[in-house]
């Protein structure tokens, strides 16, 4: 096995100013967050989170359930960050091929699959449960789908790593924003509304942030 090798300084990038104060503590935490969005497995979690919102705003569940559902999202959430900062801490001190390097990394995306998995069950159960009255509101479940779906469609190609103008990308977003308002009308739920808008936004920010060349 061969031994550490360091980065070579001229090949590391440029140093990020830190930013003082809790301003610049929240935009750093921002950063951290976009820097996430950037990989793919959290491109997955942001529309499968934008999905479990449009669920949770189009069938009537109480606040134990929705409680559940948030908490299980911003878990699945936390881990995907954690693990990308683990892959990058292990990046950044080894250039070889370790099997401990391969172990935290394998250790730490099956942290995410659990919680991945977790959160699968628990809206399972929470549909079987709730199936009567999720039943009885079939229309208006259909009419949030017809709206929630292509605002998802929205969100996902934002992530999407697609060549494409900053009009198109511009008029996902527009679009996006125009169909997250329509949702308000027949919400069940705001607090999950306000959740897919917010996810909506994460999307945005993280296309403006790692936008291919055209």
């Amino acid at each position: 096995m061969s031994a550490l090798r360091p980065v070579p300084p001229l090949s590391a990038p440029p140093p990020v100013p830190r930013r003082p104060g809790l301003a610049g503590s929240f935009g750093h935490a921002w950063d951290g967050v976009l820097t996430a969005c950037a990989q793919r497995n959290m491109k997955i979690h942001v529309v499968a989170a934008t999905l479990v919102g449009l669920v949770g705003s189009g069938i009537p569940l109480h606040l134990a359930e929705k409680v559940s559902l948030i908490f299980c999202v911003l878990l699945v959430f936390f881990a995907e960050i954690l693990n990308t900062a683990l892959e990058a801490l292990v990046d950044l001190h080894t250039e070889d091929f370790r099997d401990l390097a391969r172990t935290t990394k394998d250790a730490a995306a099956a942290a995410v699959l659990v919680l991945a998995i977790g959160t699968v069950v628990i809206f399972a159960a929470i549909v079987v449960t709730e199936w009567p009255d999720i039943a009885r509101h079939g229309p208006a479940i259909l009419r949030q789908a017809e709206v929630g779906l292509p605002y998802a469609a929205c969100v996902a190609a934002l992530l999407a790593d697609w060549k494409r103008s900053r009009w198109a990308d511009l008029l996902l977003f527009a679009v996006g924003n125009a169909l997250w308002v329509s949702l308000w009308v027949w919400t069940e739920s705001y607090v999950f509304t306000a959740l897919t808008g917010s996810l909506l936004w994460v999307a945005w920010s993280a296309r403006l942030r790692h936008r291919p060349a055209t």
